[in-house]
């Protein structure tokens, strides 16, 4: 495929995403009449789901990465060229926003919105990091099944991690940054926000290094 096409690939898929993280979270807390329980089982399962759907559909485009911290480690393991990383991420920077933008019209919100729901602290920045660093582990790790199993792998993780992460496992910088700017069940301050892409990236980067320990005997 041409960089353009997967770049393209990117954007859409990271949107969907977060059309789904967005748009599913509003919903859950609609019709769950205050049972936040309700509503992050909602959330949870709509994004497991989602995260299935797009990886087989773009995976054989762009590899369906739809995370920096994602694509970082790609590149660090010299499977793609630094140029088409940056590539990557932009796009994928630009798709989540837009998909915070096509989930808010669909709910009849304004389509930026600052986020006033605060996760902040010292617990929640070590679960983005453990997040983070189980779903690279998966997400490595299964690189050498075929592209439906490693869907599943990668929806069934982050299903998992939203229920047993005291952040509710974000675990991507672009989906993080891009709920800053919805004041919804899925938001996250501004100001919260740069503490989690630390640690996302922190928990990448352990995981490349631990899987590539493990894979250093074969």
């Amino acid at each position: 495929m041409t960089l353009g096409r997967r770049i393209a690939a990117e954007a859409l898929g990271t949107a969907l995403l977060l059309a789904t993280v967005i748009g599913s979270g509003i919903m859950g807390e609609r019709l769950a009449a205050g049972n936040v329980a309700i509503a992050l089982l909602a959330n949870s399962i709509a994004t497991g789901a989602s995260l299935y759907a797009l990886i087989v559909a773009f995976g054989p485009v762009s590899g369906a990465h739809f995370n920096p911290v994602v694509t970082l480690v790609v590149a660090l393991n010299k499977q793609m060229r630094w140029r088409e990383a940056i590539a990557y991420t932009c796009a994928q920077l630009a798709g989540a926003f837009a998909g915070v933008v096509a989930a808010h019209a669909m709910f009849g919100e304004f389509l930026f919105v600052a986020s006033r729901h605060q996760r902040s602290g010292a617990a929640l920045w070590w679960a983005e990091g453990v997040a983070t660093f189980g779903l690279l582990l998966v997400i490595l790790g299964s690189a050498r099944q075929n592209l439906p199993a490693i869907a599943a792998a990668v929806g069934a993780y982050i299903t998992a991690a939203y229920w047993f992460t005291a952040s509710t496992s974000f675990a991507n910088p672009a989906v993080t940054l891009a709920r800053t700017a919805s004041d919804t069940f899925a938001g996250i301050r501004p100001a919260d926000a740069p503490a989690f892409v630390l640690a996302q990236l922190a928990g990448a980067l352990v995981a490349a290094g631990v899987m590539r320990w493990l894979d250093s005997e074969k």
